[in-house]
């Protein structure tokens, strides 16, 4: 199936629910690009090998890259995403359910910008909707299991071969560079970092830009009153759309996370932020090309970790650590509870 902008166009201003859900949608974008994209950078800014608005620039245009040329080799982590959950039933109640789900993602991730913490957009995404779907359904018959489960292998990836890879390549590195000279070096990998960090805000775009699609066209689908759409197509204009205002939400609150991700966590060099960049593009890629759906807010700060605990476990600050877990671990049942009540709220209403 495939959607035009014009008949999108035309179904927005039949469609007021349609219209609430898709400006939703785009927010939870929005929010996305200013605590998720900034992850893509942060290490290249703290260790100043670019200047923070060159990096903005940079991670924009590689998340478009990133988000349109993933799609058109492999759709399956949008495909995950859409098949998630089941919307079947009223399509009306459906699309309002999902309209809710993306109220819920917004106030979770606003909450956690505001105290700088680099929550998981995916993880919230994933709850908020798997909260509305239950709540339409009435009980977990509204979660498909086989596809849901690939959010516990995603949470694999995302920390455990995000740190190992940190610390792997970390120790592979500094053994492999050890007879450079120092000041040699650092300019070597400054240059090389800002190619990393291009590849780390891709591979974002390649994860994230697809789980928004998968939803921005459920909503799509749903105004039409349709279910079952086959194979999905996702056209360039979404592509262009969600890279734009990704790029927005980067520009406008990106330096709140950086701080947090790239100067408070872990003190980097520039060959360990180049390390902690290649690690997280690493697992990024087998992640999509697996059709794992993962956090890239876990894989990189986890990445970050190995590559201090390479260094000195003390040269990690657990501190914030601390902090940055809790927020993931409270974001299932957190979220997933705001979208249930969001869901049961916004169809009692409308």
């Amino acid at each position: 199936m495939i959607i035009s902008f014009s008949q999108f166009f035309s179904d927005l201003l039949n469609s007021p629910v349609l219209m609430i859900t898709v400006l939703l949608t785009l927010a939870v974008i929005l929010v996305n690009g200013w605590t998720d994209a900034p992850n893509a950078i942060a290490t290249c800014v703290s260790t100043r090998a670019l200047a923070p608005r060159k990096a903005i620039w940079m991670a924009a245009i590689f998340n478009f890259l990133g988000v349109t040329l993933m799609t058109l080799v492999n759709a399956t982590v949008a495909t995950t995403i859409y098949n998630m959950v089941d919307f079947s039933g009223d399509t009306h109640a459906a699309l309002t359910a999902l309209c809710a789900a993306m109220f819920a993602i917004v106030i979770w991730a606003t909450a956690a910008w505001v105290f700088g913490i680099p929550t998981s957009e995916s993880h919230a995404l994933i709850a908020g909707i798997s909260g509305a779907a239950i709540a339409m359904q009435g009980g977990l018959s509204g979660i498909n299991g086989a596809e849901w489960v690939k959010v516990l292998y995603g949470l694999f990836f995302s920390t455990v071969m995000g740190f190992g890879f940190g610390w792997l390549f970390s120790k592979v590195i500094n053994r492999t560079c050890r007879h450079l000279d120092y000041r040699q070096s650092q300019d070597i990998f400054g240059k090389a970092q800002i190619g990393a960090a291009a590849g780390m805000a891709f591979m974002h775009g390649a994860q994230d830009g697809q789980k928004f699609m998968g939803i921005f066209l459920l909503g799509v689908v749903l105004s039409q009153g349709q279910q079952d759409v086959g194979d999905l197509v996702f056209p360039l204009w979404l592509m262009i759309l969600c890279s734009l205002v990704m790029a927005l939400g980067t520009s406008i609150g990106g330096m709140r996370i950086i701080k947090s991700v790239g100067m408070k966590m872990v003190r980097l060099e520039k060959h360990q932020g180049f390390t902690a960049d290649v690690a997280a593009v690493a697992c990024l890629f087998l992640s999509s090309m697996l059709g794992v759906p993962v956090s890239t807010t876990h894989t990189k700060t986890t990445a970050i970790m190995g590559v201090g605990a390479a260094k000195r476990l003390s040269a990690v600050n657990w501190g914030v650590v601390k902090e940055m877990v809790l927020t993931w671990v409270l974001t299932f049942p957190g979220c997933g509870l705001i979208g249930f009540l969001m869901a049961k709220l916004f169809i009692a209403v409308f």
